[in-house]
Order: structure tokens, then sequence, then C-alpha cells
């Protein structure tokens, strides 16, 4: 049986080559005959680039400085094709040309690497070569993949008419097995990237050493290896410290032209036979490509690996998250709540056995697809060994709410915070009775359709010493007032003498001053869900007001079960939450500093006015410090989003359909001429949302006016949509696991240069927006 093959193989990449040379090596291990098609496209190999800009100048300046060591790599990549790779031997230039060809195959084989990713090529469009449109013989694809998320509609009947010309369909990653489920209703198989269907053993004899001999040996006690293909952002803080403490020479393979280490080897003539012995004989290795994380893999170097941003927000989509997560491996992926330290060992043996069952679930797929054997049902992955404990949210989209540790009957879920600092719920296996309760009350793994447009006022309180002393209008104060008047307990979140942010009950008005004023930190709701379970108790005998997140309110309804009559609940507009752990270790770090205890911090103090809030600080001796809070350290990394839960990043609350029976906020956007006496003092954006909260509004003496609902969007974007996630949120966790967080907050926490500070007042917020989006 003669196979050919459609794949990107020409292009200089480390793992393009050698992910072709594994599939023709393994169709040919179950008994084909596999040549690649030479179909060259979108594939310039060329040196020097053609003139674009600063960037390509840059390229080409590097280039020339080191063009010896650059074209002795080309070389070696031709080299290696040359010896290791059957390709036809005529090149076809366009699809009229494969298909007026007289072709000798039996079938044409798609697969691997983007080959289905229609934003690689030049018109956005996919390319139908590399689903085999050229011919009528049968189609089998091993391991292609889309690379992004989902197909513009215009591309979906494309698509389909393409897919459904396949016998047998496979894709790389789990976010490919959604894409053709959803559009031909076929399951179909996840399997390993090809250059995991040979053994280390063969990739080991097609490896090259002898550019590093004589003076170019590398140490023989062995090196910590660095592949980076883009700047190593998270992997920083653990190439310093690996090196620091093992005391491992740094070796770097040049994916980027620029040090990760400041005593970095740079190999900069490496081609895929030198790379394969780089990594054979690496002590350890950091790296953000995906096939250095698979080569740590094939030969058993301990590794950390860092994804993109995209990547740690939808985890569904990462081959490296596939990859890992299948292994027992993914805590080697740096930047997640989770990740293992530096001196944390591989658990080899298990990994080793997972990846075996993975590598032959693979040939089986692949010895089916080419015999024409059916294979009606995708079998299931061969997952690490799962604890018989409950189904719980995934950690990117924990809210961590805490309803799940309070509904439990036997308190076999405690709130635990990880590296990162945000609780999550963890499972006792000796307690837990797999009841199902945490499972059933949690609002991400149940969630229920809101609508609904609530009415929408700029309100204020018309005391104006409670409204001095409150965030922007004062108007919590009032419902709280109202729901005490009447015998009731508020709940709302307090900082305690050490800093740390709790959920507490309140009873007499004298104490609201504690719940009054934002607080720009996740607040603790108890380790086993103590507010709530309180909460419950109370509605027994009095009426409750619950103020909080939307995340923590929608918590609180699922864990009673309802919304029972006598319980209101104010959902605050929310910019994200930050982490409990990186604000206590500030306030420690404040406290260092300043060589004082704190007794009291406002984040939004309006010592000079509302709109030009001020962090301030109150301390033990009676000494007072305040600045406007987004000059001040903290304020400027709460800004940009630095150190927000994962689940902040794509939040389903950020929207006009609230949770809460009222919303509170600032009504940011009025003109100079609207209410002009009130915004000096503050003006809170008040949203009604429920019958209840409708009802509760009429009893209140404030001050309002009422205002369409689009201008609370305008003012408050994240009633809209959630606030990105950072590119350098990675780096920082990274970073704050691993060092002392004086070190790490004067790296991130600093004033950015001042070439940015001048962008940031000169650029548009249009542009800004796509400048982000080019980052990320």
């Amino acid at each position: 049986m003669k196979i050919g093959l459609v794949t990107f193989y020409h292009i200089h990449h480390y793992g393009a080559l050698l992910q072709a040379c594994a599939t023709e090596r393994a169709v040919e291990a179950l008994g084909g005959q596999c040549e690649i098609i030479d179909y060259y496209v979108n594939q310039n190999n060329a040196l020097f680039q053609a003139p674009k800009g600063l960037g390509s100048a840059a390229h080409d300046a590097h280039t020339a400085l080191h063009y010896g060591p650059l074209k002795a790599r080309y070389g070696r990549f031709e080299a290696f094709a040359r010896q290791h790779l059957r390709i036809s031997p005529h090149r076809f230039e366009s699809l009229e040309e494969l298909r007026s060809a007289e072709l000798p195959y039996d079938l044409i084989l798609s697969g691997s690497d983007q080959i289905w990713n229609p934003k690689i090529f030049p018109d956005g469009h996919f390319d139908p070569v590399f689903f085999g449109a050229f011919t009528d013989r049968r189609k089998i694809a091993y391991a292609p993949s889309f690379g992004i998320p989902r197909i513009p509609e215009e591309m979906e009947e494309e698509l389909r008419g393409y897919l459904e010309q396949f016998s047998h369909l496979s894709v790389r990653e789990r976010q490919g097995r959604r894409i053709v489920r959803d559009l031909t209703g076929r399951e179909v198989e996840v399997v390993l990237d090809p250059t995991l269907l040979l053994t280390a053993e063969q990739w080991k004899a097609m490896a090259s050493d002898t550019l590093f001999t004589g003076r170019n040996a590398l140490p023989k006690g062995g090196y910590l290896l660095c592949y980076c293909i883009s700047r190593p952002g998270a992997l920083e803080p653990y190439i310093r410290r690996l090196a620091a403490e093992t005391g491992l020479p740094v070796v770097q393979l040049c994916g980027i032209r620029q040090k990760v280490h400041p005593k970095a080897r740079c190999v900069l003539d490496a081609g895929p036979a030198e790379f394969l012995s780089l990594f054979a004989n690496a002590a350890a290795v950091c790296t953000n490509s995906f096939h250095g994380t698979v080569f740590s893999l094939q030969f058993q170097v301990p590794f950390f690996t860092a994804v993109s941003p995209a990547e740690l927000a939808a985890p569904e989509s990462s081959r490296t998250f596939s990859l890992l997560s299948r292994l027992g491996l993914q805590d080697r992926i740096i930047g997640t709540g989770t990740s293992a330290g530096p001196g944390d060992p591989v658990d080899w043996a298990a990994a080793g056995e997972r990846l075996e069952a993975e590598r032959q679930a693979s040939l089986d797929y692949l010895w089916a697809a080419m015999t024409g054997a059916p294979r009606e049902e995708a079998p299931a992955h061969v997952e690490p060994p799962a604890s018989a404990g409950p189904v719980l949210a995934d950690r990117t989209r924990c809210t961590g709410c805490s309803a799940c540790a309070a509904v439990c009957p036997k308190d076999a879920i405690a709130m635990k915070r990880d590296k990162e600092g945000f609780a999550y719920p963890a499972v006792d296996p000796e307690r837990c009775v797999r009841c199902g309760r945490c499972t059933a009350v949690c609002p991400i793994l149940n969630p229920k359709e809101r609508s609904g447009v609530p009415a929408v006022f700029a309100a204020w309180n018309k005391d104006d010493a409670i409204r001095k002393d409150s965030t922007s209008g004062g108007v919590f104060s009032l419902v709280a007032e109202y729901v005490l008047e009447g015998g009731g307990v508020v709940f709302g979140a307090a900082f305690d003498a050490h800093q740390h942010l709790r959920h507490i009950a309140c009873f007499r008005k004298e104490d609201l001053w504690r719940l009054r004023g934002a607080k720009y930190v996740q607040s603790d709701l108890g380790d086993l869900g103590q507010t709530f379970r309180e909460i419950k108790i109370a509605l027994e005998t009095r009426q409750v007001l619950f103020s909080g997140t939307p995340c923590q309110v929608e918590g609180l309804y699922r864990f009673l079960g309802g919304r029972p009559e006598n319980l209101t609940t104010c959902d605050l507009v929310c910019h994200g939450v930050p982490s409990p752990g990186v604000w206590e270790d500030m306030a420690r770090s404040i406290e260092r500093r300043r060589r004082k205890d704190l007794q009291a911090v406002r984040f939004r103090n309006k010592v000079t006015g509302w709109k030009d809030s001020h962090f301030t600080t109150v301390y033990d001796d009676g000494t007072v410090d305040t600045a406007p809070l987004f000059s001040t350290e903290y304020g400027r990394a709460f800004g940009r989003a630095l150190f927000l839960r994962p689940s902040c990043y794509a939040c389903p609350y950020t929207t006009m359909a609230r949770v809460g029976d009222l919303t509170l906020g600032d009504f940011w956007g009025l003109r100079d001429d609207e209410l002009p006496e009130q915004q000096e003092k503050g003006v809170s954006l008040l949203m009604v949302n429920t019958p209840h909260g409708s009802h509760l509004f009429d009893q209140l003496l404030l001050g309002k006016q009422v205002f369409p609902p689009e201008r609370a969007v305008a003012g408050n974007p994240r009633l809209a949509s959630p606030i990105g996630r950072p590119a350098e949120r990675a780096a920082f966790f990274a970073a704050y696991a691993t060092e002392p967080f004086e070190q790490v907050r004067k790296r991130f926490f600093r004033l950015p240069p001042l070439p940015v500070r001048a962008a940031g007042k000169v650029l548009s917020p249009e542009i800004k927006e796509k400048l982000r989006k080019k980052l990320r």
C-alpha cells in the first residue's frame, strides 16, 4: 500500500520536519509505503527577510552578525531532510497541478501540524490540498490541528464538505474534536503528535553530536537546556533558580534570538539531528515549545514548560495541556496555581506507562485508518487514575464561591489556597461519601439562564458623612441600615487586624463602617463555607442582606436551593478579584518598608474627591500615607489585571442580566453637566434587578436620577465583557511561586518605562485594545 502524505515538512522548524519524519516512519512500521507529496506552500526558509520595518531589519542585522552558524543550520536542515524523508520526485505548485497529475498513491494521509488552520495561509482560507481535495482516492487524517478555537461561520460549510470525504478522522487536540463533532456529528479520536509514535531509541538513532566535539563539547555533567520559541516570560524565574540551585551550565538552543540567561551558551547552528542530541543529553529542560516538551518526555529529562496566555485561559485548546494532562504531568506547566516547584521530581514510571498506552492507542487508530478497518466510536483516552472523588469545576473556571464546601454534609471539602494565593475546593477522600451534592450545587457545572434588563439609577446617600466614608455614593449603607432597622443582619467583607479580608456578620449600624468601601481582594467565606451556613441559620429568624461579588451571590443561592423571601442580595460591579495571598504579602511588604504595623487600609479614599481616589494606609502609630490609587504599586498592578483569579478572565457574570436583587458600583461616565453638584462627593450606580429589589428600593430615602441601561455599560465595561488576561500574568505568578516577594514586587509593580507611559496618554482606547490583542 502506497500512501501519499500531505503535511508541512519543508520549513526549517524542528517540530515540522520531525513530525513529518515520524509520520513516515510510523506508517512504514505498520506495513505501508509512505511518501511526502512535495507541495510547497507559504514556507520561506530564507535567512534574510523581505523589508517590512524595524522588526525585519533587526532580524537581518542579527543574521548578518551570525551568518556562519545560521548558514550551517540551514545546511543541516536540508541534509536531515535528504537523509530521513522520502519525498515525491516532482514538486507541485498548485491544486490544479495535483488534480491533473497521475499520482501513484492508494490513499491520501492528511497530517500532522496545523495544516487545517485557515489563518496560516496567505489568503486566510483553507488550502484544499491538505484535505486531499485533488483526488477521489480514500482519505484518512492523522493528528491535524485547526490551530484556532472556532471556525469562522462563513467557512463552516466548506470545511464540512472536506471532512465528509474522510473515511477515518482524528485530531491532535480536544478542541479539534469539538470542532469536528459540531460540524459533522462525528466523534473522532484525539491522537498523539506523530513525534510520540516513535520511541526514544528510534530518535537517538537519528541524533548527531558531531557538532558538540572539541572546543564545542557540551558539559559532561549535563546542562540546563533552554529552548524558547517566544519570549521566556514565566520560564525566567525557573531558569534563574534551576541554574543557581543545581549549578548546571545553561545551554540555549536558539529559537528566539535573545539570551534567556546572562551566562547562557547559545547554539545557533543546530539542525534536527543536533536538536535531538541536545535534548537526549540534557540534565533539565525549560521550554515554551510544544516539541521541546515532547522530546523532554521522550528522553525522560526533567522539564518545565510554559504556554501562551490564550492556552492558560482555555486549556482545552492547548496541545500542551491536552498531552500533559493525559500523562499526569500537567503540573510541569508553569504559571498555574498547581505548577510544580523547581525541585519537584517527575514520576517517570507512571508517565512512561501512560505514554506507552497512548502510543499504542494512536498506532491502533493509524493501522485501522490505513487498512480501512471500522472505527465507529472514538475510544476514551487513557487518563491518569482518577480519584473516586466528586466532579468539581475546572480550576480555570472555579470562582471559589465555596458553595461546594458549605453544602458538604461531612465537611469533606475545604477551601485551600494554591500557589497563586487563591482558595480552591480540596476533597478529603476519607471523609467523602460520594453523595454528589457538591457537584449538583456548583453554579459553573450547572449554569442557569439569566435574562431581564434592570432599572438603572445614579444614586447617592443624603447623609454626607456616610457618603464621604464610602467609595462612591454611599448607597450600600442605606440598604444595610434598612435591613438592620428591621431586626436583620448584614453580611459583607471586612478586614481583620492582619489585613485578611473575610465576610462577617454585622448586627449594628455603628459597625457598618467595617463593610463600607471597595476592597480589591477576594474575600474569605470560610474554609468550610461557614459564611453561607451562618446565613442559612440567620434566615430562620430574621432578614438577611448579603453583599458580595456576583459569583458569591450565585453560590449562596445555589447553596440555599432558592431565593428566600427574607434574603436580599447585592452584587457588585466587579473588575475581577485579586489574589488574597498577593494582597497579604503586599501588606507585609508595606509594613516592613515603613517599619510599623498597618491598622487600616482604604483602597478608594476620597481625600481629593471621588474621581481621584486615593490608596490610603493608616498605621498603628497614627501616621497616614495616601496617594492616587493608580500611582501606587498595588493599584498599578490591579489596574493591569495582573493577579486576578483565572476565572475572572472568562467571567460569566459580566452581563446586564444580574444575579443579585440590586447591583452597586460607581456611576462612571457622567458628563460635567450631569449631576454636577453630586459628582465631587461620589455617585453610585444602582441597578434594580428583581421585584424584591424594587420593593426595597422604594423604601430607601436616597437621591437618585434614572438613566438608560446603556449608560451603565458605557461607564462600566465589566457589565458587558470580562477583562482580558494580561500577557505577563503567568510570568508574575511563576516568579511569585519561586522568588522572594520583594524581588517580585520590584520587578512587576514598578512604573512602566517612560515611552510606555507616554504612549498610554497619547494612544486612543481603540489602538490600545489592538495592541493588547497583538501582545496576547
